[in-house]
């Protein structure tokens, strides 16, 4: 119990590097750490900083199991596999590729284009934004372990069912012949060695940080501002417990903004900090990174306007089922 004590406190939520940084609030920029200002600054270093260390440390490892399964094996794996089986598997697939949502279009088109089930590609869509293992150890670092895992399951869940009603309402037909027509070059990915998978995952880990850093700055920004500055009255009023539409209003306006789940994290553990619901924060992180407005726009290009209704109608109200799920039984994580 010790040691999970230890792990929970310094490794995950990282309380040594809290300490350094008010030390530099407090003995390099002569703030005081009780003033507005002073306990925005230590939020900005203090998240910024742990986000970047375990995001590095987490897309490295990530990236490295992902080496094993580059998109020709992908296919083919998924390939074997039908029905709610191959929903589940693609949605677990889709927990190793450390994608935001537009990145992960180009490899949906390349498995519609290799023949897979449009309800697996979906399921892969709709999960590999939305879950990962990064995602699940920044929640864990902020939330605790229960609403960590509790967010992955009902991610999958959520893919998983997305994927499958997408498949029995026979949408197939409605994605762009272009991508049905483009073909798939089946060329077997050669065997990396050990080396060349850490070179890999190194390379993976410097794009990913110069893709999302801007977000994490943006996002921690924008949640030292709500824990320091905004009251908690005014936030409460407007998402708080008492507004009975306050996961539909948190859906809808993460939907329009575009962020990766990293740059979305600071700103739930801020309004988490307000008193905002937990059902209310992750429909706002699942609208953010699951169906933001670009992703949107890039992949009517690849499906016509009715799949996309659908894909999006669907997405949109199991996000806000899961908020109001959350809500209610918000006693069970706390």
């Amino acid at each position: 119990m010790v040691v999970l004590e230890f792990l929970n406190n310094q490794i995950l939520k990282m309380e040594w590097l809290s300490s350094l940084v008010r030390l530099l609030v407090e003995k390099v920029f002569r703030l005081d750490m009780t003033s507005r200002l002073g306990g925005s600054v230590h939020f900005f270093f203090y998240d910024v900083i742990k986000i970047l260390i375990l995001l590095s440390a987490l897309i490295f490892i990530i990236s490295y199991i992902q080496s094993y399964f580059p998109p020709e094996r992908t296919k083919k794996i998924l390939g074997r596999f039908r029905g709610i089986t191959a929903n589940t598997l693609a949605a677990l697939l889709g927990t190793v590729t450390p994608f935001c949502s537009c990145s992960s279009i180009p490899l949906f088109i390349g498995f519609s284009s290799a023949g897979l089930p449009v309800g697996i590609t979906f399921s892969f869509l709709i999960s590999s934004p939305l879950v990962d293992l990064g995602s699940l150890i920044l929640l864990m670092s902020i939330f605790g372990a229960k609403v960590a895992f509790a967010y992955v399951i009902v991610g999958l869940v959520l893919a998983v069912t997305g994927g499958t009603l997408i498949q029995r309402l026979g949408m197939e037909k409605y994605v762009e012949s272009f991508v049905k027509s483009a073909g798939s070059v089946d060329i077997e990915a050669p065997e990396l060695t050990k080396r060349e998978r850490l070179i890999y995952a190194r390379e993976q880990v410097e794009a990913t940080l110069k893709k999302v850093i801007i977000y994490v700055f943006i996002g921690v920004g924008i949640g030292a501002v709500i824990h320091n500055w905004i009251p908690a009255e005014l936030i409460q009023a407007v998402l708080g417990s008492r507004n009975p539409f306050s996961v539909i209003l948190a859906t809808l306006v993460g939907i329009p903004m575009y962020a990766d789940i990293f740059g979305t994290i600071p700103i739930a553990e801020a309004l988490f900090y307000k008193g905002v619901g937990l059902g209310t924060i992750l429909s706002f992180m699942m609208a953010v990174t699951a169906l933001s407005a670009p992703s949107i726009i890039m992949l009517r290009r690849a499906v016509k306007p009715r799949l996309l209704a659908v894909f999006v109608g669907i997405v949109a109200a199991g996000i806000i089922v899961i908020g109001y799920v959350f809500n209610a039984f918000q006693f069970l994580f706390v």
